[in-house]
């Protein structure tokens, strides 16, 4: 493909309260066995994008351990390879990531050392699959400035958590706003973004001389009226795990068989970094409806509309429902767990009861399991 990749993977969310506290958000477990950023990196991969960067920033310990070799995306080195990026101190500035702009400006010699006329630039917390050849062949046909891929949502969605975007009848963007408290449109942009290298090289550049960092608010908004942005619409499944709720349902669709055939069972694949695991055991007593168990894990109790991570040990006579388990979670015997998401490495003594009253709780037990 003609076209070179960037990965935004630095930002913070707040709105993912405790569980963004020891890792990014694109670094989130999904579907018993995969990160977030695993499916912006499995689009690239099968759109033949052969040279990626990824911007990295908060809690990235984890996040730059899971992208230590690009092999798992079969990014090769000889044909381009997986680079990731840091803030770094050096002689022109002195800053973390200020913004998604800033995150491209620090690293503009990634860009002017490429060759590709066109650059992907994605967000690394969404779920989906698209293959970004499509996308610019659009993008091609309305010799387009920009364009950004969008998606309807369901009219009785909170939409204003995104960016809302309005088009014209030729798909011409002609209002954009950034997560507005009351959204005039149900269509969402899905942060995915096409542009000519050497166009965004030039916007970004005068961007920084008016110290102005966000891509969104900075570029697209501020020259939606100078320059041709187009929408480009997708159908397919797509979901942004921008909340606690957010990332609860996400997982939670993965439990639907038509869910997990698009994903899984149907071309281009996803791929992950994959641990050298056994399989999940189940145990004389272990009942086990509509759920997804990943390898390491060992059940004894009942599960029912639960997603269970890799490594988890689950107890006798405990009940597990409609609840996320992350990775490596000890729940103890007698152990009640419903309607919560458990962070991973927890113990979760015998005979606890945890239950999400009101919305999804999240279960985090301060213990000596893991000394510090």
């Amino acid at each position: 493909m003609r076209a070179i990749g960037i990965i935004l993977a630095g930002g913070n969310n707040h709105r993912m309260k405790e569980l963004s506290q020891k890792r990014a958000v694109c670094a989130m477990p999904i579907a018993g066995s995969y990160r977030s950023i695993d499916f912006a990196l499995s689009n690239m991969s099968n759109s033949h994008i052969q040279k990626v960067a990824v911007f990295t920033q908060y809690n990235a310990r984890s996040l730059n351990e899971h992208l230590s070799s690009s092999k798992w995306w079969d990014f090769g080195r000889k044909q381009g390879g997986l680079f990731v990026f840091t803030p770094a101190v050096t002689a022109e500035s002195s800053y973390w990531y200020r913004g998604t702009a800033d995150a491209i400006a620090q690293n503009l010699t990634f860009l002017k050392n490429s060759h590709e006329p066109y650059v992907v630039i994605v967000s690394g917390d969404g779920i989906y699959k698209m293959d970004y050849n499509k996308v610019l062949e659009y993008h091609i046909d309305k010799k387009a400035d920009i364009t950004v891929v969008c998606k309807d949502m369901p009219e009785d969605m909170d939409a204003g958590r995104y960016g809302i975007i309005k088009m014209n009848e030729e798909s011409r963007i002609e209002e954009f706003e950034e997560k507005p408290i009351m959204a005039r449109s149900s269509t969402v942009s899905c942060g995915i973004y096409i542009v000519r290298r050497r166009q965004l090289i030039e916007m970004i550049e005068k961007g920084m001389e008016e110290d102005r960092y966000d891509f969104v608010k900075d570029i697209l908004i501020r020259y939606k009226n100078m320059k041709r942005i187009y929408g480009y619409k997708i159908k397919s499944y797509w979901s942004n795990i921008a909340t606690v709720e957010d990332y609860f349902h996400t997982n939670m669709d993965f439990l639907k068989p038509e869910i997990r055939d698009y994903f899984f069972k149907q071309y281009p694949d996803v791929y992950s970094k994959v641990d050298d695991l056994p399989p999940a055991k189940y145990n004389v007593g272990a009942n086990v409806k509509n759920s997804l168990i990943s390898s390491g894990s060992i059940v004894n109790g009942t599960v029912e509309d639960s997603v269970i991570f890799k490594k988890t040990y689950i107890g006798n006579n405990c009940y597990i429902k409609n609840s996320i388990i992350l990775n490596d979670v000890y729940i103890g015997d007698n152990t009640h767990i419903e309607n919560c998401i458990v962070e991973s490495r927890n113990t979760i003594r015998a005979n606890s009861y945890h239950k999400g009253e009101e919305g999804i709780k999240v279960v985090i037990e301060h213990n000596d399991r893991y000394v510090i």
